[in-house]
């Protein structure tokens, strides 16, 4: 449990940062790691965690404040059973809605709504300019997402080389911002952002004296866009796979594993643990951690 205000707060990304599918994952190690499922999806498992991920993260979770920050829209977030859960906050749709108690907070996601409005073309605008450009060659499916944001199911061998630079151009003047993870590309009103999302929920845990003034925020993501979290975090670490890892994406402050894959989710953790252990050397007991990061 954690006693008195936390002195670190911890904001991650989920897919493939701290759970992963298994052709995320990769062959070998689904095969030798024997992940635990912590998504099941139409009856059938989808995504998952090493056991030693799966301890790491509930003995951070007792210790400080962690804050899930993702791109999946509530019912998707809803899907995934966390070590740690339930979380106070949580940060869904790309930060269009915040989850206090996991119950949408509606003022904050009026307050998106009136900011889209005032800064960037409408959806319906977007998703008839989406359809212009794509077809059934290539696109699998195109999905709305909350009432917010859009994004394609694609074939990857099948997608024209110069979709992804002239959507993101044409985007870019629309105030909109576009992202490739895997087979999926998003389209993302620019203003709806993980970091403003994780800036109020900070804000109201200061107010709330769960945290201290001066707790640093500590962040993971691998995808683009995680990349405003990771800018606005005091120090954050990224996988060595994933979007920002193909775009070259470094900054001083921010961390990359030395693994890949599901490795990298432990990897993440314990910098993770590391990192509170160094500003509240009590908050993570040294001797369980030291055990779980022995343990094959």
């Amino acid at each position: 449990m954690i006693a008195g205000p936390a002195r670190v707060l911890v904001a991650t990304d989920l897919d493939r940062t701290m759970i992963y599918s298994r052709s995320a994952m990769g062959a070998e190690q689904f095969a030798t790691l024997a992940p635990k499922c912590v998504e099941i999806y139409q009856e059938a498992p989808i995504s998952y965690m090493t056991a030693h991920s799966q301890e790491l993260l509930a003995r951070l979770a007792a210790a400080v404040p962690v804050v899930p920050v993702t791109t999946r829209t509530q019912a998707q977030f809803d899907r995934v059973t966390l070590p740690g859960s339930p979380f106070p906050y949580a940060v869904v749709s790309n930060g269009g809605r915040i989850l206090v108690d996991g119950t949408d907070d509606a003022a904050w996601r009026a307050s998106i709504d009136d900011a889209v409005r005032s800064s960037a073309a409408d959806l319906d605008t977007v998703v008839a300019e989406l359809k212009r450009r794509t077809d059934d060659s290539w696109v699998k499916s195109l999905r709305i997402a909350d009432d917010l944001f859009c994004y394609l199911v694609v074939d990857l061998d099948a997608q024209p080389a110069d979709f992804l630079a002239d959507w993101t151009q044409w985007c870019g003047r629309h105030g909109w911002t576009v992202s490739q993870q895997g087979r999926k590309i998003y389209a993302t009103p620019g203003c709806v952002t993980k970091s403003s999302a994780i800036g109020e929920v900070r804000r109201r845990l200061v107010d709330s004296g769960r945290i201290t003034a001066d707790a640093p925020l500590i962040s993971a993501g691998d995808g683009w866009l995680d990349a405003d979290l990771l800018e606005a975090s005091d120090a954050a670490i990224r996988p060595s796979h994933g979007e920002l890892e193909n775009l070259g994406w470094n900054r001083a402050h921010v961390a990359v594993t030395e693994h890949s894959g599901a490795l990298a989710g432990e990897e993440i953790l314990t910098w993770f643990c590391d990192y509170v252990r160094s500003v509240s050397p009590d908050d993570i007991n040294q001797d369980a951690v030291n055990e779980l990061e022995a343990t094959p």
